[in-house]
């Protein structure tokens, strides 16, 4: 009996140690459906003195972001027309990125593939989507970095990209202005503001948002930033992909980057919850600004060439799109009521009894033309658009910055 008493104290430790294991092992399955043990720091130059940084949080006020922000405002006078440039993309093993040598040729990146360690470039664990990378990225290049780093998802042609531009990255990529960059220090490359903008993410309301960030953001926050109270409110435009200059990364201290990615290794929210968190978390730590929604037609004038003459025209092209949009829907109801009522007929079905109607005889040809003619006019004006945009005169008007005879931006 003794000998059986004695043997509760250690089955109570076992059994706790299995508890933990159990848990440990699920928290790593966390990324894109790969888990592998790292340790907790993994940056390509381990010292004594980066292991130190990494037991300290970051430190790096808001008030001090801002005054970086300022201090490189007055660079603007600098030769900003031979920056280089570099493009980092993410991707997963099963995406297709031939479009990246077949469109852009010569273009100077990198692909990072996010769950495949055998790849040239990974990270060291799939976790957290596109951040792990990024921060990767920042880290083991943050001595040797280009002018402009593009961080980019590996998908051509998504809703992350911008509407003027189809979509497309590849134009986007093509079209982007480096100086803008330079001048800005960091710039989120979408310019439709839905999703994010004006006021996405309120970290101190009750009120339950659909995606439940609202609250995760709250109780993470003191944890990345305990220098910053928590914001009212977070806002940027979707969907973390942005372009940083080489000044505005290296004003950041490299223990911060390493503190940031430490912090995602250790964090146990989910893959799906890290990443998505960092998405309206990327222009605070490289502007201090909590909201970041620059004007739609500045983003889209200063930023890629194409200049409506101001905020007013440019609403006129969105408007034309929504209605042109409409006219496509109706066209889009129409077919499929007429495809259906042709069905019904060639079955003999008693219409009458389904309740169904024949489709306005003639509405289709209405509808397609109007289509034909509002796709006509937005191209049209598209295209005075980026012709009044190959001026840099006219870009620096629209963007309310200063220009002076000579500037090339």
């Amino acid at each position: 009996m003794a000998t059986s008493t004695r043997l509760f104290p250690v089955l109570g430790i076992a059994c706790l140690i299995g508890l933990i294991l159990i848990y440990v092992g699920l928290s790593e399955h966390n990324g894109l459906g790969l888990s592998i043990d790292f340790p907790l720091r993994t940056d390509s130059t381990p010292s004594a003195e980066t292991d130190e940084m990494n037991t300290v949080p970051a430190t790096l006020s808001s008030a001090r972001r801002l005054q970086i922000l300022s201090q490189q405002s007055s660079e603007t006078g600098r030769n900003l027309s031979s920056s280089s440039r570099l493009v980092v993309f993410t991707k997963t093993k099963e995406e297709n990125t031939s479009w990246i040598d077949e469109e852009l040729p010569g273009l100077e990146h990198l692909i990072y593939v996010a769950d495949d360690m055998e790849a040239e470039h990974h990270p060291p664990k799939n976790k957290g989507h596109e951040v792990m990378i990024y921060l990767s990225y920042i880290i083991d290049h943050y001595h040797d970095l280009p002018d402009v780093v593009l961080f980019m998802h590996a998908h051509r042609w998504s809703y992350h990209n911008n509407e003027l531009q189809g979509a497309d990255a590849v134009r986007l990529i093509q079209s982007l202005s480096l100086e803008r960059v330079r001048r800005e220090g960091y710039l989120n490359v979408r310019c439709h503001w839905d999703p994010g903008c004006p006021g996405h993410l309120h970290p101190l309301s009750t009120v339950m948002d659909f995606h439940q960030l609202q609250g995760v953001m709250a109780e993470k926050w003191p944890e990345l930033f305990p220098s910053d109270p928590i914001p009212e409110t977070l806002s940027q435009p979707c969907c973390a992909q942005f372009a940083v200059s080489r000044e505005r990364i290296q004003a950041i201290d490299l223990k911060d980057f390493i503190w940031y990615r430490d912090w995602l290794f250790r964090t146990p929210l989910t893959d799906y919850y890290s990443g998505r968190l960092w998405e309206y978390l990327w222009h605070f730590v490289f502007t201090g600004q909590t909201i970041l929604c620059p004007a739609e037609h500045v983003c889209y004038c200063d930023g890629y060439g194409y200049c409506f003459g101001g905020q007013e025209p440019y609403l006129e092209w969105l408007s034309i799109r929504d209605q042109r949009t409409k006219f496509g829907d109706e066209l889009a109801e129409w077919r499929k009521k007429d495809d259906g009522w042709k069905a019904a007929l060639e079955k003999g079905e008693d219409l009458t009894v389904l309740g169904m109607e024949p489709p306005e005889v003639g509405r289709d040809v209405f509808l397609r033309d109007q289509v034909d003619a509002l796709d006509k006019e937005l191209e049209e004006r598209k295209a005075a658009a980026l012709e009044r945009g190959r001026d840099p005169r006219n870009r620096a008007v629209e963007a309310g910055r200063e220009w002076k005879e000579g500037d090339g931006f």
